[in-house]
């Protein structure tokens, strides 16, 4: 069973090459995504949507991990995700904090700039 911070680190690479099945994967059944400046996304099924969704205006988005600390089943990172679309690359500074239980996560919360994703919706429409 991977570590909290290996388990975070793999799923931030999934999305490189995202595939919703898999990324929701990564989370409990009853898990939470919350993108701070928007509503929370609530269970596996939801998030696996929200991601699919997410997919259609973005082929993909690379998380580079700046910084990440794990203590016990709580992993905090600092990055930058960049959303690729369409030949375009919009970086958005991110923190993340994650909880873990067992080999799964169960709550998950981004904070960013939201006009930062507005722009990047603007751009790759």
């Amino acid at each position: 069973m991977p570590s909290p911070d290996e388990l975070v680190r793999d799923m931030c690479r999934s999305w490189s090459d995202p595939d919703p099945d898999r990324i929701a994967s990564f989370f409990a059944e009853d898990a939470v995504y919350h993108n701070i400046p928007m509503e929370p996304v609530v269970g596996r099924a939801a998030i696996r949507e929200f991601i699919a969704g997410f997919l259609t205006t973005f082929e993909a988005i690379d998380f580079e991990i700046h910084h990440q600390i794990a203590a016990g089943n709580l992993v905090m990172n600092e990055r930058t995700d960049t959303l690729r679309s369409a030949g375009q690359a919009i970086p958005l500074p991110v923190t993340g904090v994650f909880e873990v239980a067992g080999d799964a996560i169960v709550a998950w919360r981004d904070y960013f700039d939201m006009g930062v994703i507005n722009r990047a919706f603007n751009l790759a429409g």
